[in-house]
């Protein structure tokens, strides 16, 4: 089982250049950033969308631009993967996503791995022009169009959400035929189907949504004629545990990510270390 790292990318906390040359040399197998454009101050949706959730942290509103980031980490390191975790699909315009995805795959030679989500930031979706009941299905045509221009000489999609008249869009990215794309959140059966349709991985966050939604999973990919055992099955924010990791591994887990504290750089870096005792394991 490959196991990764974590962090939301801020002015406040380690260099990200820092952090992926530890990753890399400590032997992680890759190292993912999330993704918020900006937080409204009116904070009408609790966080993560769950009723009596905490305070947001303020590291949401204080990250860096997910695709710079890892596309300075890939200039410094030749092996680890660099992973989306998540990119907010959905409030993206899909073509200059595409193009993003495309670049940061050919400036690591072929090492990005493109994990999504739905979102559940109401008011950051609006601002965006996104109704939060249009997520999901603006979230598959953004990635099947996305498909296309990364596929296609001459690209173009038509959906109720996107219309991408016949186009040229280079580069192509490096992995063929594109990124492997993993899906964030909670497996029930509409995010199952997407999974099955358009995904190459499944990612839970561990402790939250666990692994129940992969029996959802096998469903989708059993209706549509694909084999289940197709899909990559992670886990984001697993616990640095060594019988947790045991547990996920008996369950087809192939990769745990260790969410990382957001403290100053030194307090990061001995939870890099001291991770980094399993990666030994």
């Amino acid at each position: 089982m490959d196991l990764g790292l974590m962090i939301f990318p801020t002015d406040q906390t380690i260099d990200p250049i820092e952090l992926g040359n530890a990753t890399e040399d400590l032997g992680f197998d890759s190292l993912w950033f999330p993704e918020h454009s900006h937080i409204p101050t009116s904070r009408t949706t609790p966080w993560g969308g769950r009723q009596g959730a905490p305070d947001l942290p303020d590291f949401y509103w204080r990250t860096l631009d997910q695709f710079v980031a890892l596309a300075a980490v890939a200039a410094v390191t030749e092996r680890i993967k660099l992973g989306t975790g998540i990119c907010l699909v959905a409030q993206r315009d899909p073509i200059w996503t595409a193009k993003q995805v495309a670049s940061v795959d050919r400036i690591s030679k072929g090492r990005l791995i493109f994990g999504i989500g739905y979102g559940w930031n109401v008011e950051e979706m609006e601002d965006h022009g996104l109704p939060f009941n249009t997520r999901r299905a603006r979230l598959r045509e953004h990635v099947l169009a996305m498909k296309q221009l990364w596929t296609e000489d001459e690209a173009s999609f038509s959906g109720e959400h996107v219309t991408l008249s016949p186009s040229w869009a280079w580069p192509k990215p490096t992995q063929q035929p594109h990124p492997p794309i993993v899906m964030g959140g909670a497996a029930g059966p509409k995010t199952a189907a997407h999974i099955a349709e358009f995904c190459d991985g499944w990612m839970p966050i561990g402790g939250r949504h666990a692994l129940d939604g992969w029996a959802e999973v096998e469903k989708a990919c059993e209706a549509i004629g694909r084999d289940p055992k197709t899909v990559e099955l992670s886990v984001f924010g697993a616990k640095p545990e060594a019988a947790h990791l045991d547990d996920l591994q008996a369950k087809g887990v192939t990769k745990a990510v260790f969410a990382l504290p957001q403290g100053p750089r030194d307090e990061v870096m001995t939870a890099v270390e001291d991770y980094a005792k399993l990666v030994d394991r």
